[in-house]
């Protein structure tokens, strides 16, 4: 496989081929992520990518997915992305499965049709990250979407039939927008209705023009039980017809895995007893990204 630069994919991709056809996020702007700092967004060439498919045909067929790399793997013109479906679908038939990275300009690109041609040739699953339902602090993280235009897009991938996975940031916000980050990220939830919400606890990478505001006392990290009521917040405020909302991520004080609406009050009196301290939350040097 030809890999080159930071290789991120989403950790409930880690059993999947990982098929990189991009080098680097074609945003590359937010505050707060480092992943790809210093490298230029490019998607690699045919040959290379068609040479990698051909090698997991030959090394890979206990793996029953595969996942394109690496930041936004959708932004991939139309004609060309629908081709490596075609072959991935040609060369490698056992494969059940293919997700990638999304972002709101790359759904944009999209239309309703597109969407459902890539569905029909493999294309299962997207990974956005919303970070924030709160358009003041979508602006400051320079995100580059409106909470408007992430439910818009967010519901188109819903329209198409594939299933869509976002991601949210705990403590993105700060301690004094907390509360209306929470209600405000529940709200998009909601209206998006995604298959799977995974929420991440932010950590600073040096670097980011977010690090340095904390080093210059220009944004503060909410405190652990401040996150946890954050999340209680939002958990409150997200209505989802079937969908499993998870904070199990290494960087998360509180491991949760709810499926909603079922799981929705008691996973509401477990963060009640971790707030109390009848349960442990995770020692901080045990977090991580």
């Amino acid at each position: 496989m030809h890999y080159e630069g930071n290789i991120i994919r989403p950790p409930s991709e880690a059993g999947s081929i990982l098929l990189q056809v991009t080098v680097g996020c074609s945003r590359n702007k937010c505050t707060f992520c480092g992943a790809y700092k210093g490298e230029r967004f490019r998607i690699k060439k045919d040959p290379v990518i068609m040479e990698d498919i051909a090698f997991a045909a030959a090394h890979c067929q206990r793996q029953r997915r595969v996942f394109l790399c690496d930041g936004d793997a959708l932004i991939i013109p139309q004609k060309k992305l629908l081709h490596i479906l075609q072959q991935i679908k040609r060369q490698l038939p056992w494969v059940t499965r293919v997700g990638a990275y999304a972002n709101c300009k790359s759904l944009k690109m999209k239309t309703l049709d597109d969407l459902e041609t890539l569905k029909a040739h493999g294309l299962g699953i997207l990974y956005m990250g919303l970070e924030t339902g709160d358009d003041i602090t979508l602006k400051k993280i320079n995100k580059g979407a409106t909470s408007k235009e992430m439910i818009q897009m967010g519901q188109k991938a819903k329209a198409a039939g594939i299933k869509l996975s976002i991601t949210v940031l705990l403590g993105i916000a700060g301690p004094s927008r907390s509360d209306i980050h929470a209600r405000e990220t529940g709200r998009v939830l909601t209206a998006i209705d995604p298959e799977y919400v995974g929420a991440l606890t932010l950590m600073l990478i040096p670097g980011t023009p977010m690090y340095r505001d904390f080093k210059n006392g220009e944004f503060f990290l909410p405190e652990p039980e401040d996150m946890l009521k954050e999340l209680k917040t939002m958990i409150d405020a997200t209505e989802l017809s079937k969908g499993l909302f998870h904070a199990n991520h290494a960087s998360n004080y509180l491991p949760i895995k709810a499926r909603l609406p079922k799981d929705k009050q008691k996973t509401l009196r477990l963060i009640d007893e971790a707030l109390t301290g009848r349960v442990a939350l995770k020692p901080e040097f045990l977090r991580a990204l």
